[in-house]
């Protein structure tokens, strides 16, 4: 199997060409991984940070005019004032400050580099413990690492329904903005808070909306402030709904929609389909290290206290922990796992190596 296996990596390992070698490495730049950067920052930690995209590449990648759940200072790293226009922070505002607090910390971010492959290489705690392959935009680079985290969340990865025609290009599984859907016939399947995002936002923008799913009212856990909105949009008509009903297949012109203890197949015209289905963790590199993962809840095997695996040496931060279950870990109730990280690796001596600690002065951030 590859990746699994121990390979000793030989005499001068980061001094291959092409190569490099950390004490910490952490895939993935979101504020949890970027929380981990600063942890070991601050404890003299040598930490490189890979993204495949770039920093708070999900913040990024929102609808355009998403707010978050949380308040300002429920969501700030690094002791950071999080300094916002509204009582709630919106897409902006959480790019404008993450990116300060990485600036302000200095951190070790490298954009556009894809971890691809992650072995153990050796035992030695004097040695590098992982070797990670790396694909750039235009070359390829391999890391050793005597400790790594994995915070790569989840939006990467869409709940895809496995039906015909899912793979056309008018469907979409993330949701921007309502303008382009101007006079188009929508369907927008789910409904939790994207989906009824995507559903309002479009009907705004001048689109004919239909939301179909297949439970019998919108997810408990729909924002507060934007229930009210979407139910007397349905009572008044101006949305259509399809509930108890599940799409079965998609073609350039009309969506196939089933309902809950019916053969009958409804055919609803549609421009565009937003499949708002949910994300979930991709877990096979840690799979390949050897980390178990819960074949039911998606859980990868590990400590809460620490949030160590049990492979040494090998870390979660974030969303990834919560395995299926994507409401479980957010910014506000994982932007801790860094400390408990960092605490371990010290505790353990974790085969890292300190520096001079930095404290830094975290107002400066909020300020320029």
């Amino acid at each position: 199997m590859s990746g699994g296996g121990r390979h000793e990596p030989g005499q001068g390992a980061a001094e291959q060409p092409n190569s490099e070698q950390t004490e910490l490495l952490v895939i993935g730049a979101g504020p949890c991984g970027l929380a981990v950067g600063i942890a070991a920052k601050q404890a003299g930690i040598r930490c490189v940070l890979l993204d495949r995209r770039t920093i708070v590449s999900t913040i990024e990648r929102y609808p355009l005019s998403m707010t978050f759940f949380s308040t300002p200072e429920r969501i700030e790293i690094g002791g950071v004032p999080f300094i916002a226009s509204h009582e709630k922070p919106n897409r902006r505002d959480g790019l404008i400050y993450y990116r300060r607090v990485a600036e302000h910390y200095g951190l070790d971010i490298r954009p556009g580099e894809d971890v691809v492959e992650a072995a153990n290489v050796s035992d030695n705690p004097t040695a590098a413990r992982f070797r990670l392959d790396v694909q750039r935009r235009h070359d390829q680079k391999r890391y050793y690492a005597n400790a790594m985290v994995f915070a790569t969340g989840y939006y990467d990865n869409p709940n895809f329904l496995d039906i015909p025609g899912e793979n056309l290009p008018h469907v979409t599984h993330y949701f921007v903005e309502g303008h382009p859907y101007w006079r188009q016939r929508v369907i927008v399947i789910g409904a939790g808070n994207s989906s009824v995002d995507a559903a309002l936002e479009s009907w705004r923008a001048g689109a004919t909306v239909t939301l179909v799913h297949f439970g019998e009212g919108f997810d408990h856990t729909v924002k507060a402030w934007v229930l009210p909105d979407i139910v007397n949009r349905v009572k008044e008509g101006s949305i259509a709904v399809r509930w108890r009903s599940r799409v079965r297949s998609i073609t350039p012109t009309h969506v196939a929609v089933v309902s809950e203890g019916s053969d009958r197949v409804e055919l609803i015209p549609a421009d565009a389909v937003l499949a708002m289905t949910g994300y979930h963790a991709d877990t096979s590199l840690l799979q390949r290290l050897g980390v178990p993962v819960d074949p039911v809840t998606g859980v990868p095997s590990h400590d809460e206290a620490t949030m160590a695996t049990p492979v040494a040496g090998c870390y979660l931060a974030g969303v990834i922990a919560s395995g299926n279950d994507a409401n479980r870990l957010f910014i506000e109730n994982a932007r801790g796992h860094g400390d408990l990280i960092v605490r371990h690796l010290l505790q353990t001596g974790g085969a890292v190596r300190t520096e001079p600690r930095q404290s830094g002065d975290p107002i400066s951030a909020s300020l320029r």
